[in-house]
């Protein structure tokens, strides 16, 4: 967290929105402190993140438009600020729900701000340039110690904290931009999260059970569960990170229409290719996810025990012997 906050408060000392950053963050840290302490009730920490997120909110940090590449610009008037609010609390908790292996949590968190700086340094918000770089450099920083065997734990103060600020430059480096995929990119660098938390939510209410209730649902703890170490699963997240930001980084600087708003045959196959590589890589973890862990469920496997030839103490294949009579 001191690694985030010295540079962002040194290097943008009058700037009015990352100062409520800043504050806000420190205080959703404070939320998560005590959860980790003496656990919080799941609606009090909620409205302990949606107090803390109302801080930036209130200083002009908003998502006061939606800016989509067919369909334009679309202002959100009065709904800027419970759109914000909304935005501010599911990234916090979507990091925080990643925080289940040693260096998953930091890992992604940080290559979503590697991304965010880069875009918005691009977009001439050198701001939230700042801040998303000093989050990513403190987070690559925190890995050398909480890479898997971890010896140091960032708990809910950690995830929370880096949730937060992810989520404020996400707004404030690309979302209040006039960039005609300014909704797209923060959603392709945190399609991670954002599909894992998707999933469990889902799979909680489908089973009938509390959407804030623990369980081993997410994709780290499935990748676990088929046989994958922990270094294993985490590197695959990253790479996984990774991919959809560069199909990110394809849309934001691969030139993929002319002056008179043609499409560009060498820019759109490039980011055509980007996009099926990410496809492909979702559909083939799905396989892994889905098919691998049907295969090694107790019943499967009790069949193809069953079906295998059996072999004699020296390991020859042995067949019955034909029925006599």
């Amino acid at each position: 967290m001191t690694g985030v906050l010295v540079p962002t408060v040194y290097y943008l000392p009058a700037d009015a929105e990352a100062r409520a950053l800043v504050v806000g963050a420190v205080l959703v840290a404070l939320v998560g402190a005590v959860d980790d302490i003496l656990g919080l009730d799941p609606a009090v920490k909620l409205l302990g993140q949606v107090a803390c997120a109302a801080v930036p909110v209130s200083a002009g940090l908003t998502i006061d438009h939606i800016t989509l590449p067919v369909i334009g610009v679309h202002n959100l008037g009065a709904m800027e600020y419970p759109v914000t609010i909304v935005w501010f609390v599911a990234i916090v908790n979507m990091i925080n729900f990643i925080d289940g292996m040693d260096g998953l949590a930091a890992g992604v968190a940080g290559l979503a701000a590697m991304n965010f700086a880069v875009i918005a340094a691009s977009l001439n918000r050198a701001d939230a340039a700042v801040v998303a770089a000093s989050i990513f450099g403190a987070c690559a920083a925190f890995l050398v110690f909480n890479f898997h065997p971890a010896k140091v734990f960032m708990g809910d103060t950690g995830s929370m904290f880096l949730g937060f600020m992810v989520a404020g430059v996400g707004v404030s480096g690309v979302m209040k931009s006039a960039a005609a995929v300014a909704l797209v990119l923060p959603l392709l660098v945190l399609a991670i999260p954002i599909l894992d938390t998707s999933f469990v939510i889902l799979r909680r209410l489908k089973h009938g059970r509390p959407v804030y209730a623990a369980d081993r649902s997410h994709f780290h703890h499935r990748f676990f569960t088929i046989g994958w170490g922990q270094r294993k699963t985490v590197l695959a997240m990253y790479g996984w990170c990774l991919l959809m930001g560069v199909v990110a980084m394809a849309i934001r600087f691969v030139p993929y229409k002319d002056d008179t708003g043609g499409w560009l045959l060498g820019g759109t196959l490039i980011i055509t290719a980007a996009g099926v590589l990410a496809v492909t890589a979702a559909v083939y973890l799905i396989y892994v996810l889905e098919i691998l862990k049907w295969r090694n469920t107790p019943v499967v496997k009790l069949v193809r025990d069953a079906r295998a030839p059996r072999r004699d103490e020296v390991g020859a294949v042995r067949s019955d012997p034909p029925p006599t009579g």
